[in-house]
């Protein structure tokens, strides 16, 4: 995403919000959300992910629209998670490249284990995303899942924050961090470290998600995704972070806010996966009967 310099990440405050996405069914397990949205000469593009429950598909299918207000979008491209051969898509990362060129970033699940990888696709207009080929470009191993990029170009490289998933154990592989690593072509990546990472007996000891980062002159403010517990997972709520801007041009790791998360007020409030535009921001949240909807604000 690129947003104005000095511009800081601001929570959701629930009231004004408009729904952008419905999801595809009521009840708990269905879900439109984890947005990824770019703002491009004068639009609003947004990449989302659309779930049913487990043993009902899952992430099925990733879709990239378009707005000009921002709030009534047109769906543009869609991905389904057959053409991965995947068990289910999570959240997508929109971008463009310095050439104009368009870039969907697809969080791909290996049927019948933990792993997640991350596949790229590449098209001159967000419209031919849907028939764009696949490459993988962080394929995980049999240690650790990968997925949900963020990423940021800073004029001279890529830069790009991943959740990481340890696969030693399917029973904890709930667990997260947040890994972070730099590129010249936004394809080939190298990983740099942990950037954030969890923090034992605080709200986000079980898990941490990078969900947006905005460039602030001297480093990055930050929002990610967390939960205490493995019971937690999927309602995980939203708090910030701060990043330093180190010498060379890459960014140090995350410091958490200890400020408490923002959540859903519907039960188990969940509210994660927000990102930014300039004017806007969005994200996924639990509404009142256990769905997740697709909700957007405007930043005043």
């Amino acid at each position: 995403m690129t947003l104005s310099e000095g511009m800081l990440i601001t929570l959701p405050r629930w009231d004004g919000a408009h729904v952008v996405v419905e999801p595809p069914a009521t009840g708990p397990g269905t879900w439109a959300g984890a947005p990824s949205a770019l703002r491009v000469g004068g639009e609003v593009f947004l990449a989302y992910r659309l779930r049913r429950p487990i043993g009902e598909g899952r992430g099925y299918a990733n879709v990239i629209a378009r707005s000009i207000d921002g709030i009534a979008f047109t769906t543009v491209a869609e991905v389904h998670k057959d053409r991965f051969g995947g068990a289910s898509l999570e959240r997508p990362a929109l971008a463009v490249t310095p050439q104009g060129r368009w870039r969907l970033y697809v969080s791909v699940a290996t049927p019948g284990t933990k792993h997640w990888r991350v596949d790229l696709l590449e098209a001159d207009e967000p419209e031919k995303l849907g028939e764009a080929p696949a490459v993988t470009v962080l394929p995980g191993d049999a240690t650790a899942g990968v997925k949900d990029p963020v990423l940021h170009f800073d004029g001279r490289g890529w830069h790009l924050w991943a959740s990481v998933h340890p696969l030693e154990s399917a029973e904890h592989a709930d667990r997260m961090s947040t890994w972070y690593a730099t590129s010249p072509d936004g394809v080939a990546w190298t990983w740099r470290g942990v950037a954030l990472a969890p923090r034992p007996g605080a709200w986000d000891a079980r898990g941490v998600r990078v969900s947006a980062v905005v460039p602030t002159g001297g480093g990055l403010s930050v929002a990610y995704d967390g939960r205490a517990t493995a019971e937690e997972n999927w309602e995980e709520r939203t708090g910030t972070a701060t990043a330093p801007l180190l010498a060379g041009g890459t960014f140090g790791p995350m410091t958490a806010s200890l400020d408490p998360p923002t959540g859903s007020p519907f039960a188990p409030h969940g509210l994660r996966y927000l990102t930014a535009v300039p004017g806007r921001i969005y994200y996924e949240a639990t509404r009142a009967d256990g769905a997740h909807e697709l909700r957007t604000e405007a930043l005043t």
